[in-house]
């Protein structure tokens, strides 16, 4: 049976003038437009539980349990759901949270799809995630397998995964500074989801405010970017490693042709009206 213990919505806007707030913020930081959030997953390792079976072994042979997270351009959580037990596949995982249900009943109440900067064809507003997630109207991710250097399908790829990191990044010092997070939790899984959550709980609030905010995420802390040139945040020296997070498993899926053609108009976008003086250099 397929347990998701806890959902909890953070921050999550409920406007279209909200949620065109956090796209300004995404399209100002770190150059992607129409992007309302980065979401990414991460099984987070257990003992095993007492008379669990298989049911919470994942795709590593790890007993675990699944947190998934939408973060703002600013490294705070806007909607977290913790508790899916690790054998269940990572697009199970997401179709069974309420933000699934939300963006399949169209209740987000997204902006409205409009036209890039000083082009015709309207683009929806959408979500940005890695292979472990399917394409659809409200999340965007890469062009699967290599290209070539300079061509448009891996300049996309670069631009995409600069808006991504903002997600890794808020994994990254949650990691680091609570500790409880960087070996195997020894919980049943309800109460390693209670802990969990209160990890994502804890950012939010430290985040919030500018005192706390200055001592628990200082200048450095994060990944930064000058002209394309990118330096890890302190983060990545404390951690090397995320402990007991690991990442989903990324699976190869079948994209729609309608969707395939919206990810065209974004490269094309990016080869020409949202070009960065930089990206041949990097992509």
């Amino acid at each position: 049976m397929l347990k998701c213990t806890i959902c909890f919505v953070l921050q999550i806007p409920k406007t279209q003038a909200e949620w065109l707030t956090v796209a300004t913020d995404f399209e100002t930081i770190w150059n992607f437009p129409h992007c309302v959030g980065a979401i990414d997953g991460k099984h987070v390792t257990l003992k095993c539980p007492i008379a669990s079976g298989s049911e919470y072994i994942n795709y590593k042979g790890f007993f675990s349990i699944v947190l998934l997270a939408l973060v703002d351009a600013n490294y705070n959580f806007m909607f977290v759901d913790v508790g899916c037990q690790g054998r269940i596949s990572d697009g199970g995982v997401i179709a069974n949270t309420q933000l699934y249900k939300l963006m399949e009943e169209k209740a987000l109440n997204l902006p409205e799809p409009a036209p890039l900067n000083e082009r015709e064809e309207v683009v929806p507003f959408f979500f940005v995630g890695d292979e472990a997630f399917s394409m659809s109207e409200t999340l965007m991710k890469a062009y699967p397998g290599y290209h070539v250097k300079g061509s448009k399908q891996r300049i996309f790829n670069y631009r995409i995964c600069r808006a991504r990191r903002v997600v890794e990044n808020v994994f990254g010092i949650a990691s680091s500074v609570f500790r409880v997070l960087r070996k195997p939790l020894l919980l049943e899984p309800e109460k390693a989801s209670c802990v969990v959550m209160t990890t994502t709980l804890l950012h939010n609030f430290l985040r919030r405010r500018p005192d706390s905010a200055e001592l628990y995420t200082p200048p450095g802390t994060f990944d930064s970017e000058e002209a394309g040139v990118v330096r890890n945040g302190n983060w990545r020296e404390a951690t090397h490693e995320m402990g007991s997070l690991l990442p989903l498993k990324r699976v190869a899926r079948k994209t729609k042709a309608t969707l395939l053609n919206v990810r065209e108009e974004i490269a094309d976008y990016f080869l020409n009206e949202g070009k960065l003086a930089w990206q041949n250099d990097y992509a």
